[in-house]
């Protein structure tokens, strides 16, 4: 027999186990309808009883695969390791990173890059319940803008899931505050990046007015942070540009030099045409004479 209190879990969760008087009110009321729709109400109790055994399943299953998580994640900690020690071996690998990533990129400014710099890392650090949120950690040489060798931001899911986020107070020197600056220098001509309403990228650890759409977060969490080289690899899109150029130039000088074959081609069938007309017209003289 299975314990009382496994039991009394189940019968919380689970309610498709029906009290008596329900179902016998259910049958007594189906007694005076149709044979079809009778039949159509039993199957919709029995479909309603095991969608309830599925659904505890599936909490189930959530439970086993955040065990699971959290296992893998331990275990990817010394990889992750290793891979920041082998980044901070590449000059400019974080200001690359995230200037190649679309969405990244939208939120930097000239002078955003410029701090970006002196990033030698990034990490994010899952909690140990993964459904409670996670803290993203960006590491910085000293630099000419602030004082802080870590600029962090957390975010957290209470009990009730209500979502909230709180970060690093930056210690701006003097004149370098790059959130009060104007946000026209936002908008970088060399650039391919346009936002509607710009949001400066150090405004965002300030920023905690919607802790559970935080699009900056997620991509970090969920996108760089899992496979930061893909991004940092990605070729510069004015090289690109600029090659495709070269490429098109190239094409259309092919194209001139073949026009001129053609056309010289042209001309000698047009000047072959003219000489045997007038070997033609010789002919035909001799033979008058």
């Amino acid at each position: 027999m299975a314990p009382k209190r496994q039991c009394s879990l189940q019968s919380q969760t689970k309610k498709p186990k029906l009290p008596a008087a329900p179902e016998q009110v259910n049958s007594s009321a189906s007694l005076g309808l149709p044979k079809g729709e009778k039949e159509q109400q039993e199957a919709t109790e029995h479909i309603d009883e095991v969608q309830n055994e599925i659904d505890i399943l599936n909490e189930q299953a959530s439970e086993e695969i955040l065990k699971v998580e959290q296992k893998y994640n331990k275990l990817r900690q010394p990889f992750f390791q290793k891979r920041s020690e082998l980044i901070a071996k590449i000059p400019n690998f974080g200001v690359t990173t995230f200037v190649n990533h679309p969405q990244a990129s939208a939120l930097l400014g000239e002078e955003d890059e410029e701090v970006l710099h002196y990033l030698t890392r990034v990490e994010v650090t899952e909690f140990e319940d993964i459904k409670s949120g996670y803290r993203i950690d960006f590491y910085f040489d000293e630099n000419p803008y602030f004082e802080n060798k870590v600029l962090s931001k957390e975010f957290h899911l209470n009990e009730s899931g209500d979502p909230s986020s709180k970060s690093t107070e930056i210690k701006w020197k003097s004149g370098k505050d790059l959130t009060k600056r104007s946000s026209q220098t936002q908008n970088k001509a060399s650039r391919k990046r346009q936002h509607e309403e710009p949001e400066r990228f150090f405004t965002w650890f300030t920023d905690h007015s919607d802790a559970g759409a935080d699009e900056l977060g997620e991509v970090i969490k969920d996108d760089i942070w899992p496979n930061p080289l893909q991004y940092y690899l990605v070729p510069d899109m004015d090289d690109e540009e600029g090659e495709g150029e070269e490429e098109d130039d190239d094409d259309d000088e092919e194209e001139g030099l073949e026009d001129i074959d053609e056309e010289g081609d042209e001309d000698e069938g047009e000047e072959d045409e003219d000489d045997d007309e007038g070997e033609e017209g010789e002919e035909d003289e001799g033979e008058d004479d």
